[in-house]
């Protein structure tokens, strides 16, 4: 029998056979995926699946589990929202769906700060608890429905969405700061589009479709209203 791959090689194997073969190639995000110990931040019964292509359930069946949006989502798609946001050291950025607290600390490893809303308080608990083991201490997960964002604590330089909205609000979109970007999974089943909107303006905002993908729902955005004829 051959011996098992060890975490370190999974790790290596995710990074190279998932990840950079879908145009991750910014080699800071590489570094930050090979140090980061994302088996970490996967519940216990699923750490099995940690380097998987897949999305990974956090709490209940895995069919609760992507219609409440409590799941980790693939490592490539993680990879590539932290790409196309592109947090600088001296940046402040906002979080919304927490979920395990992975791509917090991802975002952690390129902002100077980040502030991650999480409306389910056992995904709080379990978010905290992952961050500290990690030694991440620049993040600061906060129990809060995140569809409005956080308007006290903005303008922010980066938001991300850890998960699929109908349409980005606008009132998220003034947390903005000027220069400042937010990436999120946009659209409805089966057409949803990773989207980059950039704040140009007091007024004026740029958006850029990068690629398309599904995504579980955040909680309570606005969905749009369907007429039955």
């Amino acid at each position: 029998m051959s011996p098992q791959p060890s975490l370190d090689q999974l790790r290596f194997n995710m990074i190279e056979q998932q990840i950079r073969p879908w145009d991750v190639l910014d080699p800071q995000v590489l570094d930050l995926l090979s140090v980061m110990r994302r088996e970490e931040f996967v519940p216990a019964a699923h750490r099995a699946l940690a380097f998987a292509d897949m999305m990974v359930p956090l709490r209940g069946t895995p069919e609760e589990a992507m219609r409440l949006g409590q799941v980790m989502l693939e490592p490539k798609m993680e990879a590539r929202l932290l790409q196309e946001l592109d947090p600088k050291p001296h940046e402040k950025v906002l979080e919304v769906g927490t979920g395990s607290g992975y791509m917090a600390a991802l975002l952690a490893g390129r902002a100077q700060r980040v502030i991650s809303l999480e409306i389910e308080p056992d995904l709080v608990r379990l978010a905290r608890g992952n961050l500290q083991k990690a030694g991440v201490h620049n993040v600061d997960v906060r129990e809060a429905d995140g569809a409005h964002g956080l308007p006290a604590e903005g303008p922010f330089d980066g938001i991300v969405l850890s998960g699929s909205v109908a349409e980005v609000p606008s009132a998220l979109l003034q947390q903005l700061k000027v220069g400042g970007r937010l990436v999120a999974i946009v659209g409805e089943d089966p057409v949803m589009r990773a989207t980059l909107i950039t704040r140009t303006g007091d007024a004026s905002y740029t958006t850029a479709q990068r690629w398309d993908t599904l995504a579980p729902r955040l909680l309570h955005f606005p969905e749009p209203s369907r007429f039955k004829f």
